[in-house]
């Protein structure tokens, strides 16, 4: 019967609480300083798209294809979940192409992609279907998620599965030791800080860094969802449009900006932000450029980007707990919420079985 501290309430630590909840046995408490309902640059979670836009290479992309079928699978039986199907459309420029790409990661925008054969009705664009300006693109169906209500039905499941919230702020990893609802000592402690693993005592992860996403939320309804390889204001800046579930407004982004830690929105990129997203889709306004648009609220989150990719492996911490840890996922985080949560139970049981703990 392990007891297991879950150190972090974003997308990833309450998708791995509840996967590990599901096993009855497991004693699962989320210890985290921010919750569902917070909006804080520090927690990144409710500050995203969020969506299904494929950002690894074929050979990492097990977390990606594992989260898409359980993603899938909320859409079509769990509408309470706020996420719904939606049109999604990648428009390329050869000129991006051809270069590295200091934005989203070049697979996204390969012609022949991996993804291809994950998404139903995949395929390329016609000519005569692309936008001025672009020389390529694909169509597929895709998601997009309403965060303001997915993670508090996250929340939700995992409290139906026994699962334990509490606040707590966090000097060092050592310190959810002691912090289980069952007054036991954790056997395990999932770290799924996120960008808190950059200075987080016990982990100090100097490959972590803040790659900071500056937003427009708009009333405006639009579809398809669309992004694009890359825009004319600088190598930070991205193009891209993505209506929530629910009601949930129109994400129009955004910034993809290294090492910014800055938490106040920029009123200049913020223009430059809906000018682009008028730009390519006039419709989005009704035509009557950015004073048509409704603004609900201008974000900046902080994405938690590492050097090297995800980190999802074991580490002994003493005698008595081991740390799991399940963070560095960059701007996928949702979209690679249950693929690496499994990673984690995987590495979980492993730990037991090796204590000769069955679970």
């Amino acid at each position: 019967m392990p007891t297991i501290v879950v150190a972090g309430a974003g997308v990833s630590g309450l998708t791995t609480a509840l996967l590990l909840s599901k096993n009855k046995a497991n004693k699962v408490t989320v210890v985290a300083k921010h919750m569902p309902g917070d909006y804080d640059i520090e927690y990144a979670s409710p500050w995203a798209g969020a969506n299904m836009l494929p950002m690894s290479t074929a050979q990492e992309s097990r977390w990606e294809r594992r989260t898409w079928l359980e993603l899938k699978r909320l859409v079509e039986n769990v509408p309470e979940a706020g996420i719904h199907i939606q049109k999604t459309r990648i428009l390329r420029r050869n000129k991006d192409l051809d270069k590295a790409s200091k934005t989203f990661p070049d697979p996204l925008f390969h012609k022949n992609p991996w993804y291809k054969d994950m998404f139903e009705n995949y395929r390329e664009l016609d000519t005569k279907e692309l936008v001025a300006g672009y020389d390529s693109g694909c169509e597929f169906k895709g998601i997009c998620i309403n965060t303001a209500i997915y993670l508090p039905w996250l929340v939700g499941q995992c409290l139906q599965n026994g699962v334990v919230l509490k606040r707590a702020v966090l000097s060092s990893i050592s310190e959810a030791k002691a912090m289980s609802h069952t007054g036991a000592t954790a056997d395990i402690i999932v770290n799924a800080t996120g960008l808190g693993s950059l200075k987080l005592g016990g982990v100090e992860d100097a490959n972590m860094m803040p790659a900071r996403g500056q937003t427009v939320l708009v009333r405006n309804e639009c579809t398809p969802m669309t992004v694009t390889s890359g825009t004319e204001d600088g190598d930070a800046e991205v193009l891209y449009i993505m209506q929530r579930a629910a009601g949930g407004g129109t994400i129009l982004g955004g910034t993809y900006d290294l090492g910014n830690w800055e938490s106040v929105p920029d009123p200049n990129i913020a223009v430059r932000i809906m000018q682009r997203a008028v730009a390519l889709r006039p419709d989005l306004a009704g035509g009557k450029g950015i004073e048509g648009l409704s603004v609900i609220r201008h974000g900046v989150g902080l994405r938690p980007y590492r050097k090297g990719g995800v980190r999802i492996e074991e580490e002994k911490l003493d005698d008595e707990t081991w740390i799991v840890h399940n963070y560095g996922h960059s701007g996928w985080g949702y979209q690679g919420s249950y693929g690496c949560a499994e990673g984690v139970v995987e590495l979980v049981n492993k730990i037991d079985r090796a204590k000769g703990v069955k679970l």
